[in-house]
């Protein structure tokens, strides 16, 4: 099921917002004070983000600018403010919407529904590129891993390892297999498995969530 972030101070609003994406079968989580959205977006996923701009503790603006620093999906402006400077503001600090309040129902569901298909599509046409387990996403090409949206900072053999995981999730790989497809003919031993997979771990925050150990014989990366 998508879900979708509402960040608007008023509540009545975002109650209705949701109960609308709740009939359209779109699960949705609430914010009614911007300063949560950080940690939020650090422990969940979200497909879109609806954003008001008028809130008392920062502004939509500010906030956009500092959510397009962590996460890279679709955010709607919601909101009152309908001069074209202010539209015209909202796509250039990162926003790809803008609803002005009062708003139609159904051109709020259109637009949002509009949005997911064309990330969806984009996911697709990256398949061969991307691979998306959870809340990460690692891409062949550009060497980049991102959880949750934001950006790890992996070394050259983290990232092969975790490479070699997902592309065999689920599988029980043993430490032989693990160290003769990612290091391959080059030196080291063994060992070196078990540390390099320790500093994956202390960076994905694992606590077993993504790679759990099978004793005796090597890991396994979860699939679910």
């Amino acid at each position: 099921m998508k879900r979708v972030l509402i960040i608007d101070d008023n509540i009545d609003i975002s109650e209705l917002i949701s109960l609308i994406l709740k009939k359209e079968g779109i699960d949705s989580v609430i914010v009614n004070n911007p300063l949560l959205v950080f940690d939020l977006l650090k422990k969940e996923h979200f497909d879109l983000i609806l954003l008001d701009i008028m809130m008392p503790e920062m502004s939509g603006t500010e906030l956009c600018i500092k959510i397009r620093d962590t996460v890279d999906i679709p955010i709607i402006f919601l909101t009152a403010k309908n001069k074209l400077l202010d539209k015209m503001l909202g796509y250039e600090i990162g926003g790809d919407d803008y609803i002005t309040k009062p708003f139609d129902n159904t051109e709020l569901v259109l637009k949002i529904k509009s949005h997911l298909r064309l990330k969806e599509r984009t996911n697709k046409n990256n398949n061969n590129k991307i691979i998306a387990i959870k809340d990460l996403v690692l891409d062949k090409e550009s060497f980049e891993v991102k959880q949750n949206g934001r950006r790890l900072d992996l070394t050259t053999r983290e990232f092969e390892l975790l490479k070699y995981f997902m592309e065999n999730a689920g599988l029980a790989l043993s430490k032989e297999q693990i160290f003769e497809s990612v290091w391959g003919s080059e030196y080291g031993d063994i060992g070196t498995v078990a540390v390099n997979i320790k500093a994956l771990r202390d960076k994905l925050n694992d606590n077993d969530k993504y790679i759990i150990t099978l004793w005796g014989y090597g890991y396994k990366f979860l699939r679910e």
